[in-house]
């Protein structure tokens, strides 16, 4: 079949909205008809070059990173199922987990879906069932972000990365809990740890980062400081739950200061949209002591250096921790913070500034860069 779809041929390049051959699903594949995606930062990596697998490490894993179909957070309507696939049938409704989750591996095993052994897998841009293409165009086979490729009108994933859901849950919206919403509400109740009473520093306050205060407001914490530049995000931030705002982390570490009575806080998120090493030391600095820093932003891969003070660590005992999908489980997970959205606890709607037409899609990522939207979103 064909359909539109958004494409990034080379890294530095726009997103190209053409035409894309798609195949039928095979064993183990459903094709689904997407409502839309979420335009995430980590699409963005992609673009910028951030998130790009080194030339001779993709030779030596016989990889073809590019060009890709972008996209990791969609949601739709299953409307073919190839052989074998025995939890979905055509009319189910999706969200994809920018994870697969293969329930077998050791981690998938001891309740860490987040990092199942097919994780490995989500920059190879191949299905994760035979590792060829069922997207094509120019003559080309094109990858698929992270093993899905919701830019979209339509694509073909594994059984592995659908999450079936209500069929009254609106899918443009639940398309958000496929990686922005659960990244950032489980790095404040997951990775974080938030408990109630507590002082919580979150920077960066985009997608994951807004996601990030709900979670931490959601888990009774008596201080939410909600940090960035842009005071169009401090204020939506208070809507989400934040009971502070601060423009910069030396800001926000003089105002934990005086709210704490010189304890500092509790817990510390990092969401910015590109993570910076030089942010480490400063978010320690505001954490107190066997106090816990997480850092859940996406760096470029080639950045290793990491300036901090690893004397204080060891002797106040504080952590610093790495989260991917917010420690979250996507097959428990997503449902779960859907019912918290039909109850009334957990804000989506709110989360969308304005959407796009696919054609739409490289104003939408300026917008994102010019800090003009919480959350952008392509409807197909």
């Amino acid at each position: 079949m064909k359909m539109k779809a958004a494409i990034i041929w080379a890294p530095q390049t726009d997103w190209s909205v053409e035409e894309v051959e798609l195949d039928p699903p095979k064993a183990g594949e459903v094709l689904v008809k997407l409502v839309g995606s979420g335009l995430c930062h980590s699409d963005e990596h992609l673009l910028t070059g951030d998130m790009t697998v080194p030339d001779e490490t993709a030779k030596e894993l016989g990889l073809q990173q590019f060009p890709v179909i972008g996209g990791h957070e969609g949601a739709g309507e299953v409307v073919e199922v190839g052989p074998g696939v025995t939890s979905l049938q055509p009319g189910d409704h999706v969200v994809f987990g920018f994870i697969p989750a293969c329930g077998r591996c050791p981690s998938c095993s001891t309740g860490h879906q987040n990092l199942c052994d097919l994780g490995a897998f989500l920059l190879a841009g191949r299905q994760v069932t035979d590792f060829t293409a069922r997207h094509h165009a120019r003559g080309q086979d094109l990858g698929i972000m992270c093993c899905i490729g919701t830019f979209g009108e339509y694509t073909v994933a594994s059984e592995a990365s659908c999450i079936k859901i209500e069929k009254d849950i609106p899918l443009d919206k639940a398309a958000l809990v496929g990686c922005g919403v659960t990244t950032g509400w489980g790095s404040a109740v997951y990775a974080a740890g938030v408990q109630t009473g507590e002082s919580v520093i979150v920077i960066g306050c985009g997608g994951v980062g807004m996601n990030a205060v709900q979670g931490a407001a959601m888990s009774g914490a008596r201080h939410v400081i909600a940090v960035d530049p842009v005071e169009f995000k401090r204020e939506q931030a208070q809507f989400f739950g934040a009971t502070h705002t601060a423009s910069s982390i030396e800001e926000a570490t003089a105002l934990v200061m005086d709210l704490t009575w010189g304890q500092m806080a509790d817990k510390t998120i990092i969401t910015v949209g590109v993570g910076d090493p030089n942010l480490i030391q400063p978010a320690l600095l505001a954490t107190k002591k066997g106090g816990r820093v997480v850092h859940t932003s996406v760096a470029p891969m080639e950045m290793q250096n990491v300036p901090m003070d690893l004397f204080s660590l060891t002797l106040m005992e504080k952590q610093l921790v790495g989260s991917i999908f917010g420690s979250a489980n996507p097959r428990r997970d997503i449902p779960r913070l859907l019912r918290l959205y039909q109850e009334g606890k957990l804000k989506l709607d709110e989360l969308v500034t304005k959407t796009y037409p696919i054609e739409g899609i490289n104003e939408g990522y300026q917008d994102m860069r010019d800090g003009k939207n919480i959350r952008g979103m392509l409807i197909y």
